[in-house]
């Protein structure tokens, strides 16, 4: 609102003024009037017209979404394509008024709405610079003329030839410690504002307590709300990336991330800090007072939205390069003391930062953090809607993500405790919530992508074994057992009950339940029957037939099996018992035909299936549950995704040794395993990078549903080159392991018919018993090696990750898709 001062001689007398507000369309009309000038002049305004600038922040004070109205797209593109140099002063005029305002420190209310007015109409124009490729290099190059009509620093010599994004930059991050603009004031009084802002030590306005920080701010809604707005334009700038082309040039690193990351930022640590810590500090439910988010306003929840977003974008880094180096050099030095480790880490210092804490109490409080966000869709009460619930799940797990990735302390310390199990049960919510949703796919990866990286340690398995009390609502078959049982039920309801753009993640599903499986010691009935069920499914001829990487499920159930039988028979009687029952499955796998006669009997039932291209059926009764997706309604926002890495690709083999450590296996000899996808046949990997190509796209996009039906066509195109036969079959049937289940068979089902005949036994409970205290010491082969596949860092899923975030940053309603303008890729319409 605009704020008038005049003389009030009936309030204090002389010398005492009292602001007086115009009013909101007044306002308003002005700004417009401004805006239209801008837009109907044919010839370039001077920089040094100052009274036809300042209009848009000096007379004025116009709320975000006013400035997001009263400035139309098609206005700014008119103002690019017909004035660009009215365009560009107005951007170096408003990152010049900002570093004016940053560099006296906002001493009065009418600088620091200035500083807003500044901030919301760059965050509306930058989208619209970027969206050109001939823009884009404008604010990476210096203003000339500058010298000559004042530059942004005019007493800091190199300030002149800095471009004006790092201006921008380096102001934004003045701005952020800002006393009494966006961090409470040490200093009352004082005079010289500018040389505080200057010799400031940030260190000392960290805005919440946490990690290398000891106090908490008193709370300021009126900060929040101005670190929000700065955050936001923060953002923007990060963005650039989203209106990249899908070539070379959007792997390269974000020119605005890498600079504001560097030792240029003097902000850098207790930017990160203060980030972090209102991320994690973050308390939604508060009190616990029911429907207290529906009387209150909560400033601090967009405050931690934003801060989230921010954190997430600018831990970005090259892969294999300074972090990993960094990583291997905290991981060979921890016999050192924390404080004297200084590896050179990465030049990104806020994944520098992140990858050094160490101590446990910042650990914990990161880690406490993670698990009360994440469970809080969790919460349940006798009043229906009474807690407030938070949307940022998927921000927060990409966090999680990055981490476990960077920090191995961290990750450690989640998996030395039960803890972990906070982390695991929210996480299987979210995957069974969102199985059936084709928009939220990109959810369904992360999750899937943080178990498989927790699954490549022992403590992760060991830690499963937990009893699983908690009763979350799910529609799961109720069971009593472990949380390795909820794991295991989930992964069976995704497989069958989720829709066909699942397909690529069974691998990575099946490679999760391996891991663990040496370390299972009881399963419940329910989880065996279901990995029994998968099992079937997996095997059925014609499924095997489908795809030239198909057998490779069946390879992985069988070593899951194997594992459990040779390491955990003797609390596993349940698993024995399904084997048991189920034992012509494998025997069926065992004398599959491989003869030229049936494969093509068997591809000929497959072709009057009338095209099942999706796991849905066992010899055409659809699987339980098995429904296709709910295709998108037209015009729905849906993000597509980056072609995800075959498992092969994002994971390494490591064999367990006898004094327990993992020791890498070279990826040319890995004994008894399941041979890697288009290992067998070159056709595999053309098949399936084939199929992914179309289904995901390095760039957001708005899918209908008539595209995604021509791209599911084209898959099954794709597919039809590669035809079974009897060589390809022969080379891996001849491979199976099933010499441990068959002994296990051999033993045991004699025995167990013996006793139900003897007895007469109808009833399971006693053939369970029977099972229980039976033994196959000395009658099992050898056992073999345990084998982990741990995940592995490579540039596929650093670009997947990259298009997942932005995708999710843009699609949330209150965050930047208020903002960006419509590229072709983005939204249907501004």
């Amino acid at each position: 609102m605009r704020r008038n001062y005049q003389q009030n001689p009936q309030v204090g007398g002389r010398g005492c003024w009292k602001p007086k507000k115009m009013g909101n369309a007044d306002t308003k009309l002005h700004f417009r009037k401004a805006v239209i000038q801008l837009t109907t002049k044919t010839q370039p305004v001077e920089a040094t017209d100052n009274v036809f600038w300042d209009q848009f922040w000096t007379e004025c004070s116009i709320a975000v979404q006013d400035v997001f109205a009263l400035v139309p797209a098609a206005e700014i593109r008119a103002v690019r394509e017909e004035s660009p140099s009215n365009l560009a002063t107005l951007c170096y005029k408003a990152v010049e008024r900002l570093v004016q305002c940053a560099d006296s420190g906002c001493p009065s209310e009418k600088e620091r709405q200035i500083v807003l007015n500044c901030t919301r109409l760059l965050t509306r124009v930058l989208p619209y610079i970027f969206e050109d490729a001939d823009w884009r290099g404008f604010f990476w190059s210096t203003i000339p003329g500058t010298k000559k009509s004042g530059s942004l620093d005019e007493d800091v010599v190199e300030n002149e030839a800095r471009p004006l994004a790092e201006s921008l930059l380096l102001t934004i991050a003045d701005l952020l410690f800002c006393p009494d603009f966006t961090v409470q004031s040490h200093k009352k009084n004082n005079p010289d504002a500018s040389e505080e802002m200057r010799a400031i030590d940030s260190c000392e306005y960290i805005w919440e307590a946490g990690v290398g920080f000891a106090q908490s701010p008193p709370p300021n809604y009126i900060h929040d709300r101005n670190r929000v707005e700065l955050l936001k334009l923060l953002l923007t700038c990060f963005s650039e990336a989203m209106y990249l082309s899908p070539s070379s040039e959007s792997q390269l690193l974000n020119p605005w991330i890498s600079f504001f990351c560097s030792a240029e930022n003097r902000h850098a640590l207790p930017l990160f800090t203060s980030l972090l810590n209102v991320v994690c500090s973050y308390d939604p439910v508060g009190y616990g007072i029911p429907y207290n988010h529906l009387l209150f306003s909560d400033y601090r929840e967009q405050l931690v939205e934003q801060a989230l977003q921010v954190l997430i974008v600018t831990l970005e880094h090259e892969t294999g390069s300074a972090v990993s180096a960094a990583l291997q050099a905290l991981d060979s030095s921890s016999s050192n003391p924390p404080e004297e480790l200084e590896p050179a880490g990465p030049d990104n210092l806020f994944v520098n930062y992140l990858s050094r804490i160490h101590r446990e109490e910042d650990l914990s409080f990161v880690l406490r953090g993670f698990a009360q966000l994440l469970n809080n869709p969790l919460i349940q009460t006798y009043l229906p809607r009474s807690t407030k619930k938070i949307h940022f799940h998927q921000e927060l797990l990409i966090l999680f993500w990055k981490f476990c990735d960077f920090n191995k302390k961290f990750l450690f310390f989640v998996l030395k405790s039960s803890d972990v199990l906070e982390m695991l049960v929210p996480i299987l919510f979210y995957l069974n919530d969102a199985r059936a949703d084709q928009s939220r796919v990109g959810l369904m990866h992360i999750g899937v992508f943080i178990l498989l990286l927790l699954s490549g340690e022992r403590n992760f398995g060991v830690r499963l074994n937990k009893p699983y009390t908690l009763r979350v609502p799910m529609d799961i078959p109720v069971f009593t057992g472990t949380h390795a049982d909820l794991l295991i039920v989930i992964f069976h309801k995704i497989i069958t009950c989720g829709h066909q753009r699942l397909h690529p993640l069974f691998d990575c599903l099946l490679t999760i339940i391996v891991n663990i499986s040496p370390y299972l010691k009881s399963l419940s009935m329910v989880a065996a029957n279901k990995l029994l069920h998968l099992l079937e499914a997996f095997s059925m001829p014609w499924y095997l037939l489908s795809a030239p990487q198909n057998h490779n499920l069946v390879f992985f159930l069988l070593e899951v099996f194997n594992n459990i039988i040779q390491y955990q028979f003797d609390g596993n009687f349940n698993l024995v018992y399904a084997i048991i029952r189920k034992r012509n499955v494998f025997h069926q796998l065992a004398n599959l035909p491989t003869d030229e006669a049936s494969i093509q009997k068997t591809l000929q039932k497959k072709k009057k299936k009338s095209g099942i291209s999706h796991l849905s059926s066992t010899d055409g009764e659809y699987m339980e549950g098995s429904r296709p997706a709910a295709p998108a309604e037209p015009g729905t926002l849906k993000a597509t995704l980056e072609a995800t890495p075959g498992i092969d690709k994002i994971t390494e083999k490591s064999q367990v040794s006898e004094d327990g450590t993992l020791v890498a296996l070279p990826r040319s000899s890995s004994p008894a395993t399941p041979p890697h996808r288009g290992a067998i046949n070159g056709a595999s990997d053309t098949e399936s990078n084939s199929e992914r190509d179309h289904e995901f796209h390095p760039v957001i996009q708005v899918f209908t549903r008539s595209q995604t039906s021509r791209s599911r066509m084209s898959s099954v195109s794709s597919t039809a080159a590669w035809t079974a036969n009897s060589d390809w079959m022969l080379s891996w049937k001849s491979r199976l392991p099933l010499q441990t289940i068959m002994r296990l068979l051999q033993v045991l089902v004699p025995q167990v018919e013996k006793i139900c005949i003897d007895k007469g036994l109808t009833d399971e409970s006693e053939i369970l018993r029977f099972l229980q205290h039976g033994t196959l010491v000395g009658l099992l082969p050898v056992p073999h090696p345990i084998l982990i596949r741990k995940y592995q860092a490579n540039t596929g899923t650093a670009t997947w990750f990259r298009t997942y975030m932005w995708g999710v940053i843009y699609l949330r309603p209150t965050s930047l898709s208020n903002q960006l303008p419509s590229n072709g890729l983005c939204r249907p319409q501004d």
